[in-house]
């Protein structure tokens, strides 16, 4: 399993947040339409997620749905016929949620910084430090960015996109 050090927070605007990543001299990968359909399963979260209707992955982790900064430890494989697996998937474990998002993604060395649109729920900021160079260099990092981009404790969301989604249903 790889791991990272995540943080989810709410995003008033995300304007703003594209012009601190472009000063902090980010470099911007893209524009990505996702859509992550969450099973039930008994340890950590399962999701099927597919880009851009070009290419799909499969993502398995595990983390506490603590508010603040926290490691997830995940598993990713590609996939590449979607539709059979989601059939099996919903028969086998039962959805969850589908989060439909438009992320804006960046990277500023070994963190990505994801710019998010999710429907029905509203904009956030999210950051993963890959776990490339210690656990103190990516506590270091996630202090920095949350500094540059002014996250504030109130604004921090503690569960997963697809929590909120089941929250608001």
């Amino acid at each position: 399993m790889r791991s990272n050090l995540e943080l989810k927070a709410a995003c008033r605007s995300l304007t703003a947040a594209e012009k601190i990543a472009r000063r902090i001299k980010a470099k911007r990968v893209g524009v990505m339409y996702q859509t992550d359909t969450y099973y039930r399963v008994k340890s950590g979260r399962l999701k099927l997620r597919e880009i851009d209707g070009s290419w799909s992955e499969l993502i398995h982790y595990k983390r506490s749905d603590r508010e603040g900064s926290r490691y997830s430890n995940y598993d990713v494989v590609p996939l590449s016929s979607v539709d059979p697996l989601k059939r099996l998937f919903r028969l086998l474990f039962g959805e969850l949620a589908v989060v439909r998002k438009v992320r804006t993604l960046y990277i500023y060395r070994n963190a990505r910084i994801h710019l998010d649109r999710v429907r029905g729920v509203g904009s956030f900021i999210e950051f993963e430090v890959l776990m490339k160079r210690g656990k103190r260099q990516a506590q270091t990092m996630m202090v920095f960015l949350k500094r540059e981009f002014g996250i504030e404790q109130h604004s921090i969301i503690a569960g997963s996109y697809s929590d909120l989604i089941w929250n608001k249903s």
